[in-house]
């Protein structure tokens, strides 16, 4: 039953690999549990009072109320699978409802630490490689999986956009300014040079010419973060969460942020909001008549 899940998310839902891995986890450890607890190995015989037990199960095992809440979501959707397919009339996730959880925000890099950031004037492959791909991170926001899958053709110097596919192979527009433009056309001439023969179709190559890996990226980033702040958190995705809080502040609609980042929910986007109480704090102590009282 979890294969055949797995194969739907996989061909028909076309969820990335990292996300199909996920769920195959948390279904093949909540399969062992009611195996082991109840002797059950027919998943769609589950009870609802075996899924709380279940709940009850991981949390005594200090297992943190995020990750419950991600397992849970897994077994909804499989679940809903097999009563789509009239496996079962009716789901055992029914009045199973998540764990609260303390809402954290999301972490950002603060606009003097970004402007510490330089890079050596030179023209070599790596200094210009490593310089766009923090400038494309940063500029635009996108997800790390979406700059290693960025493709020469993906942008467009006419326009002067970039044609990004993000999860669910949602399509999206982003806009680009002169200065990344150029930094990209720069690039591409650079990495011809250093590699004449390469006929990857991606724009992003690691120091052999190959495409970039989610390890290479996040290695590149934490190098260069990790000059200029000291969050503990120095990942590709601090830069997009550091691209959304920046335009927040500097006034920028939270709608037109949401198709930038291709949040398919408001709510997704609307975490940004509380990183800027303290510029609506500024704002007000400066325009209010009373503010500074």
């Amino acid at each position: 039953m979890i294969e055949r899940f797995i194969r739907y998310i996989q061909t028909e839902k076309r969820y990335s690999q990292h996300t199909v891995n996920a769920y195959k986890r948390d279904l093949e450890q909540y399969a062992e549990y009611v195996l082991h607890v109840y002797d059950i190995s027919n998943l769609l015989q589950v009870e609802s009072q075996m899924i709380r037990s279940y709940m009850v199960y991981l949390k005594d095992g200090g297992v943190e109320n995020r990750s419950i809440n991600r397992k849970l979501s897994s077994l909804r959707s499989f679940y809903l699978f097999f009563l789509a397919k009239k496996e079962i009339s009716v789901t055992p996730m029914a009045g199973i409802k998540s764990l609260k959880q303390p809402k954290e925000l999301a972490k950002f890099i603060p606009e003097h630490d970004i402007e510490k950031i330089s890079f050596e004037n030179d023209a070599s492959f790596v200094v210009r490689r490593n310089e766009l791909v923090f400038e494309l991170l940063y500029q635009t926001g996108i997800r790390q999986a979406e700059l290693r899958s960025l493709r020469d053709v993906d942008v467009d110097a006419n326009t002067m956009s970039i044609k990004i596919v993000g999860k669910r192979n949602k399509e999206r527009m982003i806009p680009l300014g002169y200065d990344l433009i150029g930094k990209i056309e720069s690039y591409k001439k650079i990495r011809e040079e250093q590699f004449p023969l390469n006929d990857s179709v991606y724009l992003i190559l690691d120091d052999k010419g190959k495409p970039a890996t989610p390890k290479f990226i996040y290695n590149l980033i934490h190098k260069i973060l990790s000059s200029v702040t000291t969050i503990e958190q120095k990942s590709p995705h601090v830069l997009r969460h550091t691209f959304a809080t920046h335009l927040l502040n500097r006034g920028a609609d939270i709608r037109g942020i949401q198709k930038l980042l291709g949040h398919s929910s408001l709510s997704s986007t609307q975490v940004y909001t509380h990183n800027t109480i303290d510029k609506l704090k500024d704002v007000y102590m400066k325009a209010h008549p009373f503010g500074d009282k």
